[in-house]
């Protein structure tokens, strides 16, 4: 059995795909960062880093107990797990440098635009702009890459179309105050429309919409997500 530990955002929605794609039997479980609950004890024997998605294979290999945290790793466990959405042999160079580059590249720099731009205090005009631009900068390396193909590695859906669905996704929050956010990067704009077209992503959304989570960015939840920029003590600022 599969324990999906998941919360609202690009990533768990990465696992949730993946799962929806291939009907693998899992058990859902909320953890509603909002509230703090990435920071109880039992969650942190999952993930040391206090984030999600983390999953628990009790099938794991030579049937013992696997632990995973970080979405790029779930994608690649489930993937050679099962042995599906991975490319070609030949294609396998690429598809772990474009895995990475999302990993790295892509994801982070879209999550502290997010934050910057949303979250951050007002007056942090330098970072707001440097994160920003980096991802617009990664927008348009990936619409380059995806000039005259469909799929991002190969010639074959895989874990890289659908982590970086997972990030495309949350476009409007990372260009604000655009309406149409993709709309300078064609190539991004027909490579969602073609992913937003598979049945597996309202399965997907479905799994992420199960649990009410707290959505309100009030003073408590700041502290829950951001503790080591809005703690007051040396102690909360390790945890």
């Amino acid at each position: 059995m599969i324990h999906f530990y998941y919360g609202p955002g690009p990533n768990p929605e990465k696992i949730a795909l993946f799962l929806a794609e291939t009907g693998m039997p899992f058990e859902a479980i909320p953890v509603d960062t909002y509230r703090g609950a990435q920071h109880d004890a039992a969650f942190r024997t999952i993930n040391p880093n206090g984030k999600v998605p983390a999953l628990v294979d009790t099938d794991g290999p030579q049937g013992s107990s696997a632990t995973l945290f970080d979405s790029t790793a779930i994608l690649l466990y489930l993937a050679e797990k099962t042995g599906h959405f991975l490319a070609r042999a030949q294609d396998r160079p690429e598809l772990l440098s474009w895995l990475m580059f999302i990993a790295t590249g892509l994801g982070p720099f879209s999550g502290q635009a997010v934050h910057f731009q949303h979250a951050a205090p007002e007056g942090l005009d330098y970072a707001t702009t440097r994160y920003r631009r980096e991802a617009e900068r990664h927008y348009q390396v990936l619409n380059s890459h995806l000039e005259g193909r469909s799929f991002i590695v190969g010639d074959r859906y895989t874990i890289v179309d659908m982590s970086a669905w997972g990030w495309l996704g949350r476009a409007t929050r990372v260009m604000k105050d655009e309406d149409r956010p993709l709309e300078r990067w064609p190539n991004l704009a027909r490579f969602m429309q073609m992913m937003n077209a598979r049945p597996a992503v309202d399965r997907a959304h479905a799994i992420m919409s199960r649990h009410t989570f707290k959505t309100v960015m009030d003073a408590d939840a700041r502290q829950a997500m951001y503790p080591t920029s809005f703690s007051t003590t040396s102690k909360e600022r390790v945890s």
